[in-house]
């Protein structure tokens, strides 16, 4: 690997040719959708055509394969041997729930002093901009890395990446990749955040919670609300949600929990810092560990790292109100910590609900939480991009508390990575996905930055370029 720079961090963001890049792409519709009838051809097709004109070095150097609307991109390295890294990210986005509450319209690509705007900005067309950035200004300098560098970039991922990245991850396996990085969304540098931290923190995710939906249904002989029964459908639907709700699955302090609650050590206030001592100290973690545990769980985003989380997010049954109900059914969604399983899920429902009349099943997709492997040198490689990037952060490790493309993944890299150097506060957290999503220029150029350090770092270094090719 090349010497690391010397440069100072980023103090300016990005210029308005760059950040009119951005914009363009945020102004194609590329809204994904469950129903593959309805994807956004021309929409895509759009954004494709604005890729390969914009980054005209990539598209003249790079080996592309296309999966549908995925784009998977081969950097040949100067050397033969492992893969160096697989970079992710993804083009599709969210749909827009009321359009009229943005500051500027959700498609318009707005740039202004301070923010690029629009649906994506952060969640994720940013990150397959800064990615090919970085790789076009590498080729322009005659960068090229030591081994082979993929980027692939899926259209599906909010709808579950069965098109995209599971097709590619396939791929991959087909041409045996086995890579020493596997990069993609996830984490970032949250700023005021962590409660009691007085420093930002950069959350670098070593993997994800599983995902599964879980539908309560009942079926009942309806007739006239004047002369109902001991409970009508909703009732007994209502009963068995209220269990599931009201009692969730154990709380569990997993490994890297413990990793990343030891890394954040230094910056916690003295209480915290000197119960997060007893607990590393052998003998006394079955002491201090369910206090811990339960302190974690008194907020709703730390409680996501020590439970398997229960959110009951639909319910429907009855047709009119003087109608007793011959069906009704809920939607139950579940983030399953490593630990636990789809099928122990579905079980504690069952032991929870103790009622035959309530059908329980698994709906639509699910996944199981990712392996998760411990931090190796290709973390600790990021957490330096990081904090050059961003002086004075702390750095630890975490799960992802959603669902990325980069599950399908599984078992190509040595290390997985979810992570973006962009600080973010709880109010800029609250736009993804939400209203007036948006990513500051400084932002922006950090990300840009990050994706070329990163690159020089897995470079051929200078003067070794010829060797490498003897």
């Amino acid at each position: 690997m090349t010497e690391k720079p010397t440069g100072s961090p980023v103090t300016d963001g990005v210029d308005e040719e760059i950040a009119e890049r951005l914009a363009a792409a945020l102004r194609c519709v590329t809204v994904s959708t469950e129903d593959p009838t309805q994807t956004a051809d021309a929409e895509f097709a759009r954004l494709a055509d604005h890729l390969e004109a914009s980054f005209p070095r990539v598209h003249a150097e790079l080996t592309l394969t296309t999966f549908g609307h995925s784009r998977l991109y081969r950097w040949d390295g100067a050397e033969p041997g492992p893969v160096a890294a697989i970079l992710l990210a993804h083009q599709d986005v969210v749909p827009v729930d009321d359009p009229q509450r943005w500051t500027h319209p959700p498609f318009a690509g707005v740039v202004d002093a301070e923010f690029i705007w629009g649906r994506g900005a952060i969640d994720d067309k940013s990150r397959v901009l800064a990615v090919l950035e970085a790789v076009e200004q590498a080729l322009t300098a005659g960068v090229r890395p030591r081994h082979t560098i993929y980027l692939a970039f899926g259209h599906d991922e909010e709808v579950f990446g069965d098109g995209g990245a599971v097709r590619m991850a396939e791929h991959l396996r087909a041409e045996n990749v086995r890579a020493e990085l596997l990069l993609d969304e996830g984490g970032v540098i949250t700023d005021g955040v962590a409660d009691g931290v007085d420093r930002p923190v950069a959350s670098i995710m070593l993997g994800e919670k599983g995902y599964a939906t879980v539908r309560l249904s009942v079926s009942e002989t309806g007739g006239h609300s004047s002369m109902p029964g001991k409970q009508t459908a909703v009732g007994r639907l209502a009963r068995a949600v209220a269990r599931v709700q009201d009692h969730p699955m154990p709380l569990r302090l997993t490994p890297v929990i413990t990793d990343m609650l030891a890394r954040m050590r230094v910056a916690l206030p003295e209480p915290r810092r000197k119960l997060l001592e007893l607990t590393d100290r052998r003998g006394l973690a079955t002491l201090t560990g369910p206090l811990l545990t339960r302190i974690l769980a008194a907020g709703p985003t730390t409680e996501a790292l020590v439970r398997t989380t229960t959110a009951p997010t639909v319910i429907r049954g009855g047709v009119k109100a003087n109608v007793l109900p011959q069906s009704a059914e809920a939607l139950v969604n579940f983030r399953i910590l490593p630990g636990d399983s789809v099928s122990t899920v579905l079980a504690h429902c069952r032991r929870v609900i103790r009622d035959l009349g309530v059908a329980i099943e698994l709906v639509g997709p699910a996944s199981e939480p990712s392996r998760v492997a411990g931090p190796g040198p290709a973390y600790a490689l990021i957490a330096e991009l990081a904090a050059e990037l961003v002086p004075g952060i702390v750095t630890t490790t975490g799960l992802v508390p959603g669902a990325t493309d980069s599950r399908h993944y599984d078992g190509l890299a040595a290390t997985r990575c979810n992570f973006a150097p962009i600080v973010l506060t709880a109010a800029d957290l609250a736009r993804i996905h939400g209203t007036d999503e948006r990513i500051s220029r400084l932002n922006y150029a950090r990300l840009i930055e990050f994706n070329r350090r990163l690159i020089e770092r897995l470079a051929v270094a200078p003067g070794d370029e010829g060797a490498a090719q003897r």
